[in-house]
């Protein structure tokens, strides 16, 4: 039952909460014992226990106190820790009890924890909270509590890590000692996953869906041996009868990868969940030593909410803390630098020290960062000593790169029609761009069918140069807490905001609209093919851009009415992996039938699609979400 705290009591937990004798540590761990205090803890009909019921709580702020703390500095979204991995395998297997002494403020919070537990009147909970779990029922039921308690102690965008590893030692000793069957296995993994649904209205994000409660299976181990197992098939089973949002599936795969992995993938695709995402390992693993992760870390990565790569458990990396629209480069350099350009590589270095000049800006806007102290998230990471909002093994930030399609159809537009055919005026074309095509509608159809991105060859080359240079823009760049930049692909919710903001492009784009998502061919690439795609978004420069940003297509669902059409979906996915493509997600949608759900949404409400890096319910978003998502290309049978 969900419920609001009474006006007094709202006022008596902000006086004790927003105490300024308190250091905000203390502040931090008084209210998550005073939340975990107030809720009811009622019992689901479940065997994965916890359903919250408080819908709001007090923040540790006096009124106008963070606006005077955080005053000159730089505050990442809400200023609070998140899109970190825990480390659950060393919480799981310990419990909370070895992890106290570090320091007061986290003291309160295994107290706090602990009461909690105890509260639900589960003693075999009450031991592992403590002491850490036995069976695979236990650390399923203590990774709940845990998980639980994090989005009560007002961190957000916790992710699930590594699922099918840290979970298998537990699995693997019930079913070798016969206490565990198949069917009892895949129950409680169901159920568990359905409990990541049960308060996810209330967690924090853009949209509903968009909280972060990501989980990986597949890859290889901290060795480098395979390490997909009978959890990872019998997660992507669960993941699949239930048919839910959450938790989103990632699935590491790499080149030695069999069809019949990428087959379980597919048939979560073809029920239109958008996930599973893929990463691979090929790409990712090389290019995150190369970043100066360790070898044996490198290997354990994870994503966090969306798809940026992490560390569980040694990470306070920053991954979505900035982005540079390079769609926007290269119009700015268009308006500004062209008429004074007499070749296209005269124009290409223009944009080259626009990216530059862009990242210098970026980088020292970037500090002071203020990070909220978070003792409890401090208490379930590999070093639980040092508060986590100061920092960890690794304080790597990260930087997406939107409209990186738009931005080379702008450059194969520039090279093509002004500087080689010379079939476009450099001055007929900014007068296109200032009036929005108003005056130049037949200009705008040339430069609509004009080479694209995923639809021409011709293309391929200036891609490869523009990742080049926006790798190379933020080469060599140390952060304030010694961790390096990491560019990437991804456009996060930046494809609105910054195509909102960009004017008319000189590859067709009218002012305002939105660019496409992440990695993607732009919305103005047209007819194409998802081979074609593929192979043009599979780029050897991928490497130097590892903070994360997926390939995003949308395969129209008739691509999934045959079982070989489901197999070539599975062949297609592969493909992309062997040829070198670090990420990808898929979409099975019907432009049909999103249209139909625009206008009865009654009729659709369990119709999911892919946002950016997470699934929702496509009835639930905004409306300049759902128009997005319906004017994205979407490629049909070859």
């Amino acid at each position: 039952m969900r419920r609001e705290l009474t006006p007094q009591r709202w006022e008596e937990i902000s006086r004790q909460i927003q105490d300024p004798a308190l250091p905000l540590d203390e502040r931090a761990a008084l209210r998550l014992r005073l939340f975990l205090e107030e809720e009811d803890a009622a019992p689901v009909d479940s065997p994965i226990p916890l359903a919250r019921s408080i819908i709001r709580f007090p923040d540790i702020y006096a009124p106008g106190e963070a606006e005077r703390l955080r005053q000159g500095c730089h505050i990442h979204e809400q200023g609070r820790v998140c899109n970190l991995s825990s480390d659950w395998e060393g919480v799981l297997r310990g419990g909370l009890l070895a992890r106290r002494g570090a320091s007061h403020a986290q003291d309160v919070c295994v107290d706090a924890v602990l009461a909690f537990a105890d509260r639900l009147e589960d003693p075999v909970l009450s031991r592992a909270v403590r002491k850490g779990a036995k069976t695979y029922r236990e650390a399923l039921c203590l990774l709940r509590l845990l998980h639980f308690v994090l989005w009560a102690s007002n961190t957000y965008h916790n992710t699930l890590g590594r699922f099918d590893q840290y979970m298998y030692p537990y699995y693997q000793a019930d079913k070798q000692a016969g206490t565990l069957t198949d069917e009892e296995a895949l129950h409680l993994t169901k159920e568990f996953f359905l409990s990541c649904n049960r308060d996810n209205d209330l967690y924090t994000g853009m949209q509903l869906g968009d909280n972060g409660q990501s989980l990986m299976l597949g890859g290889c181990d901290r060795e480098g041996r395979c390490a997909v197992n009978e959890l990872t098939l019998l997660c992507l089973r669960a993941a699949l009868e239930n048919r839910q949002i959450d938790p989103k599936i990632n699935l590491r795969v790499d080149r030695n990868t069999p069809l019949s992995l990428y087959e379980k993938g597919t048939e979560l695709t073809r029920q239109g969940l958008g996930f599973p995402q893929y990463a691979n390992d090929d790409v990712v693993i090389p290019a995150m030593i190369a970043m100066g992760y360790a070898p044996e870390d490198a290997r354990d990565y994870t994503v966090a909410a969306c798809w940026e790569f992490i560390i569980p458990g040694k990470g306070m990396d920053i991954p979505n803390i900035g982005a540079v629209s390079l769609a926007d480069v290269v119009s700015r350099m268009v308006r500004e630098k062209l008429v004074s350009c007499h070749t296209y590589e005269e124009f290409f270095a223009q944009v080259k020290q626009e990216l530059f000049r862009r990242a210098d800006e970026l980088e020292a806007s970037l500090k002071p960062l203020w990070v909220e102290p978070a003792p409890y998230q401090s208490l379930l990471m590999s070093d639980w000593r040092q508060d986590i909002s100061l920092g960890a093994k690794y304080n790597n930030y990260g930087i997406h790169g939107t409209g990186f399609a738009t931005a080379v159809d702008q450059l194969a537009v520039v090279k093509k029609l002004i500087f080689e055919e010379k079939s476009v005026t450099k001055e007929v074309l900014l007068a296109a761009l200032a009036d929005d095509f108003a005056s130049e509608p037949v200009l705008r159809r040339t430069l609509l069918d004009a080479p694209k991105l995923g639809r021409d060859e011709s293309c391929i080359p200036l891609a490869d140069a523009l990742l080049s240079a926006f790798a190379d823009s933020w080469q060599g760049r140390r952060n304030e807490r010694g961790g390096v930049f990491r560019a990437g692909t991804g456009s996060a919710m930046y494809y609105l905001w910054h195509g909102r903001e960009l004017p008319a492009t000189c590859d067709g784009r009218r002012a305002g609209e939105p660019l496409s998502a992440n990695f993607t061919p732009s919305l103005t690439c047209g007819s194409s093919l998802p081979l074609s795609a593929v192979r043009a978004m599979a780029r050897p420069g991928l490497n130097r851009v590892m903070n994360g940003g997926p390939l995003t297509l949308e395969l129209h669902d008739s691509l999934f009415r045959t079982p070989e059409g489901t197999q070539k979906t599975a062949q297609l996915v592969r493909t992309f992996i062997q040829l070198g493509g670090h990420q990808l997600q898929l979409n099975a949608v019907s432009p049909e039938t999103l249209q139909d759900a625009m206008l009865h949404p009654e009729a659709h409400r369990n119709l999911i699609v892919r946002v950016w890096g997470w699934s929702g319910r496509f009835v639930e978003l905004d409306r300049e979400y759902q128009d997005q998502i319906l004017h994205r290309v979407c490629y049909r049978q070859e």
